[in-house]
Protein backbone atom coordinates (compact mmCIF):
# COMPACT_ATOMS: atom_id res chain seq x y z
CA UNK A 1 0.00 0.00 0.00
CA UNK A 2 1.53 3.30 -1.09
CA UNK A 3 1.27 6.64 0.63
CA UNK A 4 0.00 7.59 4.03
CA UNK A 5 -3.48 8.39 5.18
CA UNK A 6 -6.27 7.71 7.61
CA UNK A 7 -7.33 4.46 5.95
CA UNK A 8 -3.85 2.99 6.16
CA UNK A 9 -3.37 4.19 9.73
CA UNK A 10 -6.66 2.71 10.94
CA UNK A 11 -6.02 -0.53 9.05
CA UNK A 12 -2.69 -0.97 10.82
CA UNK A 13 -4.15 -0.18 14.25
CA UNK A 14 -7.06 -2.55 13.72
CA UNK A 15 -4.76 -5.33 12.50
CA UNK A 16 -2.54 -4.87 15.56
CA UNK A 17 -5.61 -4.97 17.80
CA UNK A 18 -6.82 -8.16 16.11
CA UNK A 19 -3.51 -9.79 17.02
CA UNK A 20 -3.82 -8.54 20.59
CA UNK A 21 -7.38 -9.70 21.31
CA UNK A 22 -7.48 -12.88 19.23
CA UNK A 23 -10.10 -14.39 16.89
CA UNK A 24 -12.92 -14.92 19.39
CA UNK A 25 -13.19 -11.48 20.99
CA UNK A 26 -16.54 -9.66 20.90
CA UNK A 27 -17.27 -6.71 18.62
CA UNK A 28 -20.02 -4.10 18.45
CA UNK A 29 -21.19 -5.92 15.30
CA UNK A 30 -22.79 -8.65 17.43
CA UNK A 31 -23.06 -11.59 16.91
CA UNK A 32 -19.83 -11.25 14.95
CA UNK A 33 -16.60 -12.00 16.75
CA UNK A 34 -13.29 -10.55 15.62
CA UNK A 35 -12.73 -13.40 13.16
CA UNK A 36 -16.11 -12.66 11.55
CA UNK A 37 -15.31 -8.96 11.30
CA UNK A 38 -11.86 -9.66 9.84
CA UNK A 39 -13.43 -12.03 7.31
CA UNK A 40 -15.96 -9.35 6.34
CA UNK A 41 -13.18 -6.87 5.64
CA UNK A 42 -11.28 -9.37 3.50
CA UNK A 43 -14.37 -10.38 1.53
CA UNK A 44 -15.17 -6.72 0.89
CA UNK A 45 -11.77 -6.11 -0.70
CA UNK A 46 -10.85 -9.50 -2.19
CA UNK A 47 -14.09 -11.07 -3.41
CA UNK A 48 -15.94 -8.83 -5.82
CA UNK A 49 -18.40 -11.66 -6.52
CA UNK A 50 -19.51 -11.58 -2.87
CA UNK A 51 -19.50 -7.80 -2.44
CA UNK A 52 -23.14 -7.14 -3.49
CA UNK A 53 -24.45 -9.50 -0.80
CA UNK A 54 -23.13 -7.22 1.93
CA UNK A 55 -26.02 -4.85 1.14
CA UNK A 56 -28.52 -6.94 -0.83
CA UNK A 57 -30.44 -9.55 1.14
CA UNK A 58 -31.19 -11.58 -1.98
CA UNK A 59 -27.46 -12.20 -2.44
CA UNK A 60 -26.52 -12.44 1.24
CA UNK A 61 -26.40 -16.25 1.27
CA UNK A 62 -23.45 -16.39 -1.12
CA UNK A 63 -21.66 -13.64 0.77
CA UNK A 64 -22.11 -15.44 4.09
CA UNK A 65 -20.75 -18.67 2.64
CA UNK A 66 -17.66 -16.89 1.33
CA UNK A 67 -17.22 -14.94 4.57
CA UNK A 68 -17.48 -18.10 6.67
CA UNK A 69 -14.79 -19.73 4.53
CA UNK A 70 -12.42 -16.85 5.31
CA UNK A 71 -13.35 -16.89 9.00
CA UNK A 72 -12.25 -20.53 9.09
CA UNK A 73 -8.72 -19.68 7.95
CA UNK A 74 -5.87 -19.64 10.48
CA UNK A 75 -6.08 -16.39 12.46
CA UNK A 76 -2.60 -15.17 11.53
CA UNK A 77 -3.33 -15.69 7.83
CA UNK A 78 -6.65 -13.87 8.06
CA UNK A 79 -5.19 -10.89 9.92
CA UNK A 80 -2.37 -10.65 7.37
CA UNK A 81 -4.95 -10.44 4.58
CA UNK A 82 -6.57 -7.51 6.39
CA UNK A 83 -3.21 -5.87 7.02
CA UNK A 84 -2.03 -6.19 3.40
CA UNK A 85 -5.02 -4.31 2.07
CA UNK A 86 -6.85 -4.67 -1.24
CA UNK A 87 -5.19 -6.65 -4.06
CA UNK A 88 -4.23 -5.04 -7.36
CA UNK A 89 -7.48 -6.03 -9.07
CA UNK A 90 -9.71 -4.54 -6.37
CA UNK A 91 -11.35 -1.14 -6.96
CA UNK A 92 -10.53 -0.39 -3.33
CA UNK A 93 -6.85 -0.37 -4.32
CA UNK A 94 -7.23 2.91 -6.18
CA UNK A 95 -9.78 4.39 -3.77
CA UNK A 96 -8.37 3.22 -0.46
CA UNK A 97 -8.48 6.58 1.30
CA UNK A 98 -12.02 7.72 0.37
CA UNK A 99 -13.54 4.23 0.50
CA UNK A 100 -11.83 2.87 3.59
CA UNK A 101 -11.08 5.73 6.00
CA UNK A 102 -14.49 5.66 7.68
CA UNK A 103 -14.86 1.90 7.28
CA UNK A 104 -11.67 1.07 9.16
CA UNK A 105 -12.10 3.80 11.76
CA UNK A 106 -15.56 2.47 12.61
CA UNK A 107 -14.52 -1.18 12.66
CA UNK A 108 -11.42 -0.37 14.71
CA UNK A 109 -13.76 1.15 17.28
CA UNK A 110 -16.12 -1.84 16.95
CA UNK A 111 -13.35 -3.96 18.43
CA UNK A 112 -11.98 -1.39 20.90
CA UNK A 113 -15.37 -0.56 22.40
CA UNK A 114 -16.48 -4.14 22.79
CA UNK A 115 -13.68 -4.66 25.33
CA UNK A 116 -13.92 -3.92 29.04
CA UNK A 117 -12.93 -0.43 30.18
CA UNK A 118 -12.86 1.26 26.77
CA UNK A 119 -12.48 5.01 26.53
CA UNK A 120 -12.73 7.24 23.45
CA UNK A 121 -9.46 8.02 21.76
CA UNK A 122 -8.41 11.64 22.21
CA UNK A 123 -9.23 14.11 19.43
CA UNK A 124 -6.80 14.15 16.52
CA UNK A 125 -7.00 17.22 14.25
CA UNK A 126 -5.83 15.48 11.04
CA UNK A 127 -8.00 12.39 11.57
CA UNK A 128 -11.03 14.39 12.67
CA UNK A 129 -10.81 16.79 9.73
CA UNK A 130 -11.13 13.87 7.30
CA UNK A 131 -13.91 12.22 9.28
CA UNK A 132 -15.82 15.50 9.59
CA UNK A 133 -15.69 16.08 5.84
CA UNK A 134 -17.09 12.61 5.15
CA UNK A 135 -19.67 12.94 7.93
CA UNK A 136 -21.33 15.83 6.11
CA UNK A 137 -22.49 13.31 3.49
CA UNK A 138 -22.89 10.05 5.39
CA UNK A 139 -24.89 11.53 8.26
CA UNK A 140 -27.48 13.04 5.92
CA UNK A 141 -28.05 9.62 4.39
CA UNK A 142 -28.17 7.91 7.79
CA UNK A 143 -30.80 10.33 9.17
CA UNK A 144 -32.84 10.76 6.00
CA UNK A 145 -35.88 9.11 7.64
CA UNK A 146 -35.78 11.21 10.81
CA UNK A 147 -39.20 12.76 11.55
CA UNK A 148 -37.50 15.73 13.21
CA UNK A 149 -34.55 17.96 12.48
CA UNK A 150 -31.07 16.77 13.46
CA UNK A 151 -27.92 18.85 13.95
CA UNK A 152 -24.48 17.42 14.72
CA UNK A 153 -22.30 19.80 16.72
CA UNK A 154 -18.67 19.57 17.74
CA UNK A 155 -17.46 20.90 21.11
CA UNK A 156 -15.73 23.73 19.23
CA UNK A 157 -19.10 24.89 17.87
CA UNK A 158 -18.82 23.69 14.27
CA UNK A 159 -22.04 22.02 13.17
CA UNK A 160 -23.72 20.12 10.35
CA UNK A 161 -27.44 20.24 9.68
CA UNK A 162 -28.00 16.55 9.19
CA UNK A 163 -31.74 16.70 8.56
CA UNK A 164 -33.98 19.72 8.08
CA UNK A 165 -37.19 19.37 10.04
CA UNK A 166 -39.33 20.47 12.97
CA UNK A 167 -38.24 20.50 16.65
CA UNK A 168 -34.58 19.92 15.79
CA UNK A 169 -32.40 17.82 18.06
CA UNK A 170 -28.79 18.92 18.59
CA UNK A 171 -26.32 16.08 19.12
CA UNK A 172 -23.00 17.26 20.55
CA UNK A 173 -19.84 15.19 20.62
CA UNK A 174 -16.33 14.79 19.31
CA UNK A 175 -16.11 14.00 15.61
CA UNK A 176 -15.36 10.31 16.08
CA UNK A 177 -18.31 9.92 18.43
CA UNK A 178 -20.66 11.50 15.88
CA UNK A 179 -19.30 9.26 13.12
CA UNK A 180 -19.98 6.18 15.23
CA UNK A 181 -23.44 7.36 16.23
CA UNK A 182 -24.31 8.01 12.59
CA UNK A 183 -23.25 4.49 11.68
CA UNK A 184 -25.64 2.98 14.20
CA UNK A 185 -23.29 2.38 17.12
CA UNK A 186 -24.66 2.94 20.62
CA UNK A 187 -21.38 2.78 22.56
CA UNK A 188 -20.70 6.50 22.12
CA UNK A 189 -20.23 9.60 24.27
CA UNK A 190 -22.60 12.27 22.97
CA UNK A 191 -25.24 14.60 24.40
CA UNK A 192 -28.74 15.07 22.99
CA UNK A 193 -30.49 18.41 23.40
CA UNK A 194 -34.06 19.13 22.36
CA UNK A 195 -37.70 18.29 22.94
CA UNK A 196 -37.84 14.96 24.85
CA UNK A 197 -40.13 13.33 22.29
CA UNK A 198 -37.92 14.50 19.44
CA UNK A 199 -34.81 13.21 21.23
CA UNK A 200 -36.50 9.85 21.76
CA UNK A 201 -37.36 9.70 18.06
CA UNK A 202 -33.75 10.39 17.04
CA UNK A 203 -32.37 7.90 19.55
CA UNK A 204 -34.71 5.24 18.21
CA UNK A 205 -33.67 5.54 14.56
CA UNK A 206 -31.80 2.72 12.85
CA UNK A 207 -28.89 4.59 11.30
CA UNK A 208 -26.67 1.60 10.55
CA UNK A 209 -25.07 2.06 7.13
Amino acid sequence: MRGMGLARDERKKLSDLFVQVGPDAPTLCSPWTTKDLAAHLVVREHRLDALPGIRLKALAGHTKKVQDSYAAKPWTELVNLVRQGPPLYSPFRLADEPANSGEFFIHHEDVRRAQEGWEPRPPDPARDAKLWKALAFTSKFAYRRSPVGVVFRRPDGQSITVKQGPTPVVVTGEVGELVLLGSGRKAVRVEFDGDPEAVAAVRGLDTAL
